[in-house]
């Protein structure tokens, strides 16, 4: 699903016009990710969170030259489903896998 399908879903659903509807998506997507680049995390109660992590520094080997590389601490933005999303989630797929 992409970001107009979502559009035209929420559009869809409640009849607020597609022009808003990205207005609100698309501001939303901003204010997560401004409190993400502020290193604080997201929670949205029933959905999930938003949350930044912290990768270690690490050797990796660089294949073609035969080397290795260090690859420097760095932080990455995950998301965890609430528990709530994760059982709809099992109950509507009835446990399989897609």
């Amino acid at each position: 699903m992409t970001k107009a399908d979502i559009v035209s879903a929420i559009s869809k659903n409640t009849g607020i016009s597609r022009t808003n509807v990205l207005a609100v998506v698309e501001a939303f997507m901003d204010e997560v990710m401004k409190s993400m680049n502020g290193g604080k995390n997201v929670y949205l109660r029933g959905f999930g969170s938003f949350v930044v992590k912290k990768r270690a520094q690490k050797a990796a080997r660089h294949i073609k030259n035969e080397t290795t590389i260090i690859i420097p601490e760095r932080y990455v933005p995950t998301f965890k489903p609430s528990s709530y999303f994760s059982e709809k989630l099992r109950t509507s797929l009835g446990g399989k896998k897609k």
